[in-house]
């Protein structure tokens, strides 16, 4: 069985190395970068399962490289910081990442959290691993998608704005909703970029499946036969 891939990225040799330690003692695979850049070529390279992700950093700041993180992927990021301020928690909340841990930190702590996210995700991923209708089949698992047949290339964010209105059927999102469930309350979004990118959507998978309810926001419109099947072995 695979070992749990993390990436630790921080600028202290000292955190990074006793993290490296704890997280291989614990029989996790561990990669490690010094800085946001390195960070997300590392991510870039061999995606992992779980991100350890310091907030200060110089150049490309945690919270920068947390976004970027986003816009690529919905892997599990545990936020590290020297600072224990309510506000800079809820920061990193709010900014897409999973959970907050501060310096120093207990290290029996620190892997019950890790635990405990990639329980959740893992979790989330098989519990709906395929979903299909007349037209349409959403890969969760390996994050594809095809139209009629024909493989369709949506980037990271387009995917998320599917897979939330795939998860929420016939059901009206208003665009804060959608804001909340696909960008997260990142910081410097706006109702706008939802209008953007459900037209981006629409013109990848048809533009009758997401219908725009005047004043309220948008409606997927599913098929009624769909199915949503779950991975083979699965009960």
């Amino acid at each position: 069985m695979n070992r749990p891939r993390i990436l630790v990225v921080d600028d202290d040799i000292m955190i990074r190395e006793a993290l490296a330690a704890l997280l291989e003692g614990a029989a996790y695979d561990v990669r490690l970068a010094a800085d946001g850049r390195t960070g997300l070529r590392a991510f870039h390279a061999d995606p992992p399962d779980l991100v350890i992700l310091d907030v200060m950093m110089p150049e490309l700041d945690g919270w920068l490289t947390l976004e970027r993180i986003r816009d690529l992927s919905d892997v599990p990021v545990l936020m590290l910081t020297a600072r224990t301020g309510e506000l800079e928690r809820v920061r990193g909340l709010r900014g897409g990442g999973d959970d907050y841990v501060t310096k120093p930190f207990g290290r029996q702590e620190l892997l019950a959290r890790v635990e405990a996210l990639l329980r959740r995700t893992r979790g989330v991923v098989t519990a709906h691993a395929v979903y299909s209708d007349d037209d349409i089949e959403i890969d969760f698992a390996q994050r594809s998608v095809a139209v009629r047949g024909e493989a369709a290339a949506l980037t990271p964010l387009e995917f998320k704005l599917l897979s939330a209105f795939v998860r929420h059927p016939n059901q009206v999102l208003s665009r804060d909703q959608l804001l909340d469930l696909v960008w997260r309350d990142r910081p410097g979004t706006s109702p706008h970029q939802v209008k953007l990118y459900v037209g981006y959507v629409r013109r990848k998978i048809g533009h009758e499946r997401i219908e725009t309810i005047r004043g309220f926001g948008y409606r997927y419109r599913r098929p009624e036969s769909t199915r949503t099947r779950r991975p083979a072995g699965e009960t």
